[in-house]
């Protein structure tokens, strides 16, 4: 169904398959480039993916610009400040991020600072205050699910006031995202599981939210089955380079569906869980996703329908009456994810990461209150996520 009006961007140039961070000195020349920062993470360094990067610009005479590694799990507005300072007094003139989300967010606030006169992160500090183009900035994720390369968010931590901010701009949409398999090779098979969950949420709260649209619908669609047919294969195991790479595209591709749609409660809730109980985000989506599709599912049968085409085939669709098929789409993820659970022993239960039920109240409150609450289908009120912490305990 076509909405009366929908707004849709993807500007990023994709980049994807085997040995595709070769390519990377050719796209500093067209982005005009000649002295890129790179910013990562140590591991990058252990793992010979830094090398395979460096090398290639070597081969082809482009200056290397500071390397910078000290990038932590959640990136603050210091940091940002710091490697801004750095890329300015070296002269660089675009940013390669190779990493995980806070590599890449990192990287995005930098970019927003060095490509004006500001100098302290908070100034840009909003909705949609940039204008004009920024500098150069090509990213490789080494993970497969929060979708950084493909997102107009940035999610960076003032520690000053203990809180997380987001920057939210098409301006500060990457340039290009590479997407090679051989940066999520190392990746543990916990994280994988978990990871690969947050991707599929992405895309179902993509297709479900009041923001969906036809062409994040067929991101999400394609991304579904992506993962559907290959997280698993990559959880058991993880140098299956086509699986990677499957996942990889499949992220990506539910990054560009939600950063044109929004997400939903299974966020909203996820978010608050991660504030108030520091649950890691891939947890929280795996353990909240069935139960949070359970409460939107008399709004949402068509959409689990197209859903249940995409994650389960033709097979399984064809063989389930219109009626039901709204709910063999949500015992169809339930039953995937507890089969991740023995596969890897992903959490499936609040009680496993460590939430308390005394904070279940605190939890519901700020989850209420999230900016991706505004999206879902239902609403979210606190007697409703209140019922879902107790059905995911």
């Amino acid at each position: 169904m076509l909405p009366e009006y929908y707004e849709f961007l993807n500007s990023v140039k994709i980049i994807s398959g085997k040995n595709a961070m070769e390519n990377i000195p050719f796209e500093l020349s067209n982005l005009g480039a000649t002295k890129p920062l790179i910013l990562t993470t140590k591991s990058m360094t252990k793992n010979g993916q830094l090398k395979i990067v460096t090398d290639s610009m070597e081969k082809s005479n482009i200056e290397i610009g500071p390397i910078f590694m000290d990038i932590p799990q959640d990136s603050s507005v210091e940091i940002v400040n710091e490697i801004s300072k750095l890329y300015r007094e070296e002269n660089c003139d675009s940013i390669i991020a190779m990493g995980g989300g806070s590599v890449i967010d990192t990287a995005k606030g930098v970019n927003m600072l060095v490509s004006t006169d500001a100098t302290d992160l908070k100034e840009h500090m909003g909705l949609e205050i940039l204008g004009g183009k920024l500098n150069p900035l090509i990213v490789i994720p080494s993970t497969s699910g929060t979708g950084s390369e493909a997102t107009l968010v940035s999610v960076i931590a003032d520690t000053s006031r203990n809180v997380k901010m987001e920057f939210i701009s098409y301006s500060i949409l990457p340039d290009v995202a590479v997407l090679d398999p051989r940066m999520t090779l190392s990746l543990p098979v916990k994280l994988t599981a978990s990871i690969g969950i947050d991707a599929l949420t992405h895309s179902i709260e993509a297709i479900t939210g009041f923001q969906k649209n036809p062409l994040s619908r067929v991101y999400a669609l394609t991304s579904i089955e992506l993962i559907s047919n290959y997280l698993k294969k990559a959880v058991e195991n993880s140098k299956d380079e086509k699986a990677r790479l499957a996942m990889a595209n499949a992220s990506l591709m539910a990054g560009i569906a939600f950063s044109n749609s929004m997400v939903g409660i299974v966020h909203a809730i996820g978010h608050a869980c991660g504030a108030v109980s520091n649950v890691a985000h891939g947890d929280a989506m795996t353990i909240l996703l069935s139960h949070c599709m359970e409460l939107n599912l008399d709004l949402c049968e068509e959409e689990y329908s197209r859903i249940l085409l995409a994650f389960s085939g033709p097979e399984i669709y064809s063989e389930t009456p219109k009626a039901q098929r709204g709910k063999k789409c949500i015992d169809e993820i339930r039953q995937y994810i507890l089969d991740l659970n023995k596969i890897s022993g992903l959490p499936i239960q609040l009680r496993d990461v460590g939430v308390r039920t005394e904070d279940f109240e605190t939890i519901a409150k700020t989850a209420i209150n999230d900016g991706a609450a505004i999206t879902n289908p239902v609403e979210v009120t606190f007697e409703r996520v209140m019922e879902i912490l107790k059905k995911a305990y």
